[in-house]
């Protein structure tokens, strides 16, 4: 515990039971000293029966080091519950011995009747009182005037905070048209925030990029661009519309710009790319060098610190320019303060992508032989269909193929040890698994810190939720 900050200290009550909750201690920094104190007496002589004899006391005190982390135990005892059964005449049975197993048992062991046991795994999330304000009055959500026409739309209640509106328009494969400016609403809150020099170079820079690409992603627009995320929310559905489905899904395309009627753009679309693993591949996802994206494993329990919370944006710090030249102590220049790195979007041979899921433009694919892959059909694009858009049939597939090759090889030089039992003519005739993962999207952008040095934390994620 002690060698893991983010761990709090607990203490066991009854340490022989599986099913005892703990009491949680959390870390502190302290400066204070550790000291041995001895206490020293000495009898006096007794001169007179009655007078009383005062011992001699001395204390000795010895600095023995200094002491820099505490823990303190400040929260309140979980409930404790016990493996028991009631009785039908109320006597509580202990069932210890019949559900624990402490050594290997037979078969018979498993097929025994017995009373359901199942134990919460936890009861609260909190070992410490809070504050709880009572509403006088049920309060609805503003998102339920999103919603008019249904019926129980004035009786929602939410079960979290109603999304802040970036008035994006949003266009599906299947739309006949597309939009050719941006809503009102969206001109007039990039309006409100855009009130500084700082904004307005970064308004006309996205321009330009726009001009040289119709199609780019979020995360292609950070890396080309330093600009805050709370500001490019509001910046973005401005200049372009987002596409929900097909070969450019979770792009946004420049208004007036219908990349279904122009086989050029095929360059444009998305790969869904995951790094494969597992032992058919010659390694496991513990040996991985890349670190996913998210983890079960980072659900926060009550023996973990809580990390602190992210300093809410408000319109009035917007307003004042937020990474603009006027910040103070900030470790980067303006020009590249919210700039992501160029791995987060380009996929190049021989470097290992950031994460483990990867949204990649096929233009970015910076490999000759995926180009070629790319370019079979130029000239002849016939048809733009859903799921391939202007390229043949199967090109995903094949591109994802032998993008897994050059990273097994990446693997395989860097840790040699995890291939040593294969043999090198099944390396060129191995065919990996197809592996698609066209299904399988993020809806929902997660609410974290940004990092400007080290990219999303979701790198082409779609952010719907984040622009209704």
């Amino acid at each position: 515990i002690y060698a893991d900050p983010a761990k709090r200290l607990e203490l066991y009550f009854r340490p022989k039971d599986p099913y005892c909750h703990p009491v949680c201690a959390n870390r502190f920094p302290t400066s204070t000293m550790l000291l041995r104190v001895r206490r020293r007496t000495k009898k006096k002589q007794q001169l007179d029966l009655e007078e009383q004899i005062q011992p001699e006391v001395q204390f000795e005190m010895e600095i023995l080091g200094i002491v820099t982390t505490v823990y303190k135990f400040q929260g309140m005892s979980d409930f404790q519950y016990l493996a028991m059964h009631s009785g039908p005449d109320g006597k509580q049975t202990s069932m210890y011995d019949k559900v624990l197993m402490l050594k290997p048992e037979k078969e018979e062991f498993f097929n025994r009747d017995l009373p359901l046991y199942i134990p919460p795994p936890i009861f609260s999330r909190l070992d410490t009182p809070v504050d709880y304000f009572y509403r006088p009055d049920i309060q609805h959500r503003q998102s339920a005037n999103l919603v008019p026409s249904l019926f129980w739309a004035e009786n929602l209640i939410g079960l979290s905070r109603a999304r802040r509106p970036h008035n994006a328009i949003f266009v599906n494969f299947d739309d006949e048209e597309i939009p050719t400016k941006p809503l009102d609403a969206a001109v007039q809150n990039w309006k409100k925030v855009c009130t500084n020099p700082v904004d307005k170079k970064v308004e006309e820079e996205l321009r330009k990029l726009f001009e040289v690409r119709p199609v780019w992603s979020r995360n292609a627009v950070k890396a080309n661009i330093s600009v805050h995320p709370d500001k490019l929310k509001v910046l973005l559905p401005y200049l372009a519309y987002y596409m929900l489905t097909g070969p450019w899904r979770s792009l946004w395309v420049r208004f007036g710009y219908d990349p279904r009627k122009h086989p050029e753009a095929k360059i444009y679309q998305v790969l869904d790319f995951r790094i494969r693993c597992g032992m058919k591949y010659g390694y496991a996802a513990t040996d991985m060098p890349v670190k996913a994206k998210r983890s079960t494993y980072n659900y926060s329990l009550p023996i973990t610190v809580k990390k602190q919370g992210s300093h809410t944006v408000s319109v009035h710090d917007l307003k004042q320019g937020l990474g603009s030249a006027g910040t103070s102590g900030a470790k980067k220049p303006p020009s590249s303060r919210y700039k992501l790195k160029e791995s987060v979007y380009i996929f190049r041979e021989g470097a290992l992508p950031p994460y483990r899921q990867m949204f990649y433009q096929l233009c970015d694919l910076n490999v000759e032989s995926l180009q070629k892959i790319i370019h079979r059909n130029d000239g002849t694009e016939s048809e733009c269909t859903e799921r391939d858009g202007w390229c043949l049939a199967k090109t995903s597939d094949e591109l994802r193929d032998s993008m897994s090759l050059m990273i097994k090889q990446i693997i395989r030089s860097t840790r040699p040890a995890l291939f040593s039992n294969t043999t090198s003519s099944e390396d060129g005739k191995e065919q990996l698994a197809y592996e698609s993962g066209e299904d399988e999207e993020d809806e929902e952008e997660e609410e974290e810190d940004f990092k400007p040095s080290d990219g999303s934390e979701n790198e082409m994620e779609t952010e719907i939720l984040d622009y209704v």
